[in-house]
């Protein structure tokens, strides 16, 4: 398989995934400042131009998140990485979709590109609502997540979506809610979440 990704990106939620599995797998590494996922090359492979994108054995790819989460936890079920009873699903799939729709897809994508969403001279008041609706689903999701040590009982990929988005909460500077703060460092004991951001450059 084949999978493009940036360093401290959405991709490094899939990354973990696919460490956990413990896929063997081609990585590609995307400079989305100096617009390599614009090239025709790659929008050849995903005309959205987004990350992560993986291309499976079969030369097909999965160009977003959800998805590509999603089909490693039902091809690989042995890795558990979804719950086995109908709720446990449900709430994992419930927290993934909160964490890369709403929180990176309506909160982060205002920090890191305010230009989207601002009016000429509105850059900051588009990053400071950025970071509103991100405290806000945070804090909502810290008190969803009060006596679990994991979003949906066992480790899941809701919470390889979660860890992302609080790793950039973390890098910018932003506080954790206490239950989020308690995630994200339990996420960060797991060998292969070490692993993965030693590789990719984050110590």
């Amino acid at each position: 398989m084949k999978f493009y990704m940036t360093p401290g990106s959405c991709s490094t939620g899939i990354h973990i995934l696919l460490e956990e599995i413990g896929l063997v797998f081609e990585a590609y590494i995307l400079n989305l400042p100096r617009g390599d996922h614009l090239k025709p090359e790659y929008l050849a492979i995903n005309p959205h131009g987004t990350i992560p994108t993986l291309v499976r054995d079969d030369g097909t790819a999965l160009c977003d998140f959800v998805s590509i989460a999603t089909w490693l936890a039902e091809t690989y079920p042995r890795r558990k990485l979804l719950p086995e009873d109908l709720a446990g699903k449900e709430r994992a799939m419930e927290v993934l979709n909160f964490a890369t729709r709403y929180i990176h897809g309506e909160g982060f994508r205002r920090v890191f590109t305010p230009e989207r969403y601002a009016v000429a001279g509105d850059i900051e008041a588009v990053k400071a609502q950025g970071r509103e609706i991100v405290a806000e689903a945070l804090t909502k999701v810290s008190g969803e997540l009060d006596g679990k040590s994991y979003a949906a009982g066992a480790f899941s990929i809701a919470d390889a979506g979660l860890f992302y988005v609080e790793f950039w909460a973390d890098k910018i500077g932003m506080e954790l809610p206490v239950n989020c703060r308690a995630h994200y460092e339990l996420m960060k004991t797991r060998p292969t979440v070490r692993q993965v951001l030693a590789e990719e450059g984050y110590r």
